[in-house]
């Protein structure tokens, strides 16, 4: 979207300001750009909060609106339509992610008043669309705000599946897979943990500190944190303000990582001194820890088909203190690299386990993205085959937990591939996060972590 500027003369001092200004406003801005283009939440967000022109008080308010609006959006939606007799749905899409935000803050932020939210959103929509909009958009909101306790969603005795997507907010063709695979109750569980904010984990540079070191180093700046129950490199908070000026972080002691995304590197199990290869490295959260695990001894070649992305690798690598890091621009279904002891495949995705950080996806993504992403995975897969020695290990990984995606890629790699064997995931990782057959399986409401899926392959030798 083109960002409107207008001027106002105030004398001999002129103020240019953006249509779009303050957080609510750069709100409606960032899911404008995400409802009608392919772009993702995080990357539109971070742009934006790389301004100078935002506080950081505004910034954490910003994250916390379209975080919110997305993760909600189903709900918001239903009560929208309900109040304004179907018309929401056919609004101008300005009105529509007004509406939303203004909902979001009377409906699920405390200590925003009702009033300032509805003011906020119909001054912005009359600096924008005029006032026939702005008149709209306060009398549904006052209408909504007077019948908050009347309220009502679909009835569960009458169509359970609708009852929980938009209660819940998910689609509806998600809320029916999850039912038939896990029950109701526990559907409803996965449900609720995919909308609650996040905590934070963070990964420990074991090449510069311990754990314990590292937990007293943030009691001394007054950061609570406790040791991972899964993974003994891991601490998690309940968050961190200005993480990139920290010098904790600046100076390579942690990196911010979802516990469930060590599990792949566990299993790898790379040991120093030998040749791994990463394929899809970027952002290069498992490289750099694959790196650490091997004591910066050996080689981890990180394999992405951007320039742009490995040089977030390279940055990462630099502020870790790693040097046994080697970046390739390249594809992971036709890459000829040689042999390694050890290969990472973290495929692409649907990400239908980081639903709670990335709650955009939900509505980008439909089954028939699950099936193509199935056959995608499979052909790198079996390219990945090719590149590990004879007794090597090959981890396939994805941080979803279809399993069209999951178990079905690796039954269906095996059939092709008698040369390789499931090796139980219990040998390595925590048992709580391992599946009757063997695989890594994590969830979000029973592990408290991101979902996620890995198999170890191990090669014959002969």
């Amino acid at each position: 979207m083109t960002e409107v500027i207008s001027e106002r003369d105030t004398g001999p001092f002129a103020e240019r300001r953006t249509l779009y200004s303050g957080p609510r406003g750069i709100a409606v801005k960032i899911l404008n750009r995400v409802e009608r283009t392919d772009s993702y939440l995080d990357k539109v967000l971070d742009a934006e909060l790389k301004s100078p022109e935002i506080s950081d008080a505004d910034k954490g308010l910003l994250s916390e609106i379209v975080h919110g609006v997305l993760r909600w959006q189903g709900r918001l939606d239903w009560v929208l339509n309900g109040f304004s007799h179907g018309n929401f749905s056919k609004s101008e899409i300005n009105v529509k992610n007004t509406l939303r935000v203004a909902l979001y803050q009377v409906l699920f932020l405390d200590r925003v008043p009702h009033a300032a939210a509805v003011n906020e959103g119909v001054e912005f929509i009359k600096r924008i669309r005029g006032d026939k909009p702005a008149g709209l958009v306060n009398a549904v909101l006052r209408n909504i705000i007077r019948n908050i306790d009347g309220i009502r969603y679909p009835d569960p005795a009458e169509d359970q599946t609708q009852h929980m997507s938009v209660y819940y907010s998910h689609p509806q063709w998600m809320v029916r897979r999850w039912i038939e695979r896990y029950g109701a109750g526990d559907a409803a569980k996965l449900l609720i943990a995919n909308n609650e904010r996040p905590e934070l984990s963070l990964r420990i540079n074991r090449l510069k500190v311990d754990v314990r070191e590292f937990l007293q180093m943030l009691d001394r700046q007054q950061i609570r944190a406790q040791a991972s129950a899964y993974v003994d490199c891991f601490v998690r908070t309940r968050s961190l303000s200005r993480i990139g000026q920290m010098e904790l972080f600046r100076g390579g002691f942690f990196t911010i990582q979802d516990e469930s995304a060590a599990l792949p590197c566990i299993l790898l199990a790379p040991q120093p001194g030998e040749r791994v290869i990463d394929l899809c490295a970027a952002p290069g959260g498992k490289t750099t820890n694959i790196a650490e695990m091997m004591k910066n001894e050996g080689e981890v070649l990180a394999v992405d088909k951007y320039e742009a992305k490995l040089r977030l690798i390279r940055g990462s690598s630099d502020r870790l203190g790693l040097r046994n890091v080697t970046l390739l621009a390249a594809d992971a279904e036709t890459l000829e690299a040689g042999q390694a002891d050890r290969v990472l495949l973290d495929a692409p995705c649907s990400g239908l386990g980081v639903l709670s950080k990335k709650p955009d996806i939900k509505w980008k993504r439909d089954m028939a993205d699950v099936l193509v992403l199935a056959r995608q995975q499979a052909r790198m897969l079996d390219n990945a085959s090719r590149l590990v020695k004879p007794g090597g290990v090959l981890v396939y990984s994805t941080c979803t937990i279809e399993p069209e995606e999951n178990q079905e890629v690796v039954k269906g790699f095996l059939q092709h591939h008698p040369e390789y064997t499931l090796e139980d995931a219990g040998r390595f990782v925590h048992p709580d996060l391992v599946s009757p057959d063997g695989y890594v399986s994590t969830l979000p409401h029973l592990h408290g972590m991101d979902g996620t899926f890995a198999a170890r392959l191990v090669r014959s030798s002969a």
